[in-house]
């Protein structure tokens, strides 16, 4: 019986290892081959706004979703693999557009590898200094992202862990560990 009961927790990790792998895999690959040519405009911006948008009511799903999971933690990791994804690949779509319309929006042309790694670097805060945004309209769009990688660690994380705490009460254990077993 232990035995079933250590096989099903192994299955379940590894569904939602190959679902959280399987997700960043996926948005990384459409990134890669998403129509990205017509420049940055209105349509840009509704798209991001729209995007943005999608993201948060799939964060609220998936803080419900965590929150009535049989396994909360593990839930919440599979929620923050496909959630920042995402926010990060929006912000990368953006700036591409931005660079490719307006090249002199930031410090170097941008390929869709070099917007990802800036987004990427502003989102860890490190900015490296080898690509920076050097016009109004990109440090708009660069400081907006800030703000919301801001509120995307703070709230959003501090609703996931929230969402675990009453997943793990409604199971009625409080057990420490990622496999949420007592």
């Amino acid at each position: 019986m232990e035995r079933n009961a250590a096989d099903q927790r192994r299955r379940v990790l590894l569904g939602h290892l190959l679902r959280s792998v399987f997700s960043v895999a996926l948005l990384t690959a459409l990134y890669y081959v998403a129509p990205l040519e017509g420049g940055f405009g209105i349509t840009t911006v509704l798209t991001l706004v729209l995007g943005l948008a999608v993201f948060g009511l799939l964060t609220a799903w998936q803080i419900s979703a965590v929150s009535h999971a049989q396994f909360p933690r593990m839930r919440a990791l599979e929620a923050m693999a496909t959630g920042v994804p995402l926010f990060l690949l929006l912000f990368s779509a953006t700036y591409y557009l931005l660079a490719t319309q307006d090249p002199a929006s930031f410090s170097e042309p941008l390929t869709r590898t070099d917007s990802l790694y800036f987004t990427i670097t502003t989102f860890a805060t490190v900015g490296f200094g080898d690509i920076v945004p050097t016009d109004q309209g990109s440090r708009v769009l660069v400081t907006f992202q800030m703000v919301a990688d801001l509120i995307l660690i703070g709230i959003i994380a501090k609703a996931l862990v929230g969402a675990v705490k009453i997943g793990m009460n409604r199971r009625g254990s409080r057990a420490p560990g990622l496999d949420d077993e007592s």
